[in-house]
């Protein structure tokens, strides 16, 4: 059903409040779903970029026959589109994640965005009829390429990739934390008059 018709109906018709708790739950769905379309755009246009890739590829490819090979292949044919500086190990710049100058260093795709390109292109394999277990995308030699891209990458920037764990204070600790704040935002500094008066 379309929710735009629901939203209709609820407007012409204000007296019936179960159209209108069906409008507003239409309404919701229509807002998340414009986070997932644009999941789905994105999806959709990835696989037809790889689809286009193995159509080209000398010789052609048919899906049935790529493997992990083939996505290599494809992620290391995307660097020359990326946008990303990545350091060689005898750049004066290297493991600096922010050059004062410009160096002659490679743009290279970066690895976050690699990562999520190799998720969505995962789960359009599998919606479109391909079995997980010979899904060339979830392959061994492409998480080990993505891990080796996520290290060179963190040296050659100075970027590090490990998630840092926030500490989280015991329930007594953080009250405590928050009396010290409002505490401290009771204090008023004296003003500087009496300074001004003494000099």
């Amino acid at each position: 059903m379309d929710p735009h018709s629901e939203v209709e109906t609820s407007n012409n018709n204000h007296s019936n409040p179960n159209l209108l708790a069906v409008s507003s739950s239409a309404s919701q769905v229509a807002g998340n779903s414009n986070t997932s379309s644009r999941y789905e755009n994105q999806k959709r246009r990835d696989w037809n970029t790889f689809c286009q890739y193995l159509k080209n590829h000398r010789p052609p490819l048919t899906l049935s026959r790529c493997s992990g090979a083939n996505v290599l292949e494809f992620l290391r044919y995307l660097d020359q589109f990326g946008k990303t500086k990545v350091h060689t190990s005898v750049c004066p710049f290297y493991g600096h994640p922010n050059p004062p100058c410009p160096c002659p260093c490679p743009l290279r795709q970066a690895w976050g965005s690699l990562d999520a390109l190799i998720g969505r292109l995962r789960a359009a394999y599998e919606e479109t009829g391909g079995q997980p277990e010979m899904n060339p995308f979830g392959a061994r030699a492409v998480r080990l390429y993505l891990r080796e891209v996520r290290d060179l990458q963190s040296k050659a920037r100075g970027i590090s990739y490990e998630k840092k764990k926030r500490k989280r204070l015991p329930p007594q600790e953080h009250h405590q934390q928050l009396q010290n704040i409002s505490s401290f935002q009771d204090f008023v500094l004296p003003s500087g008059d009496d300074d001004d008066n003494n000099t």
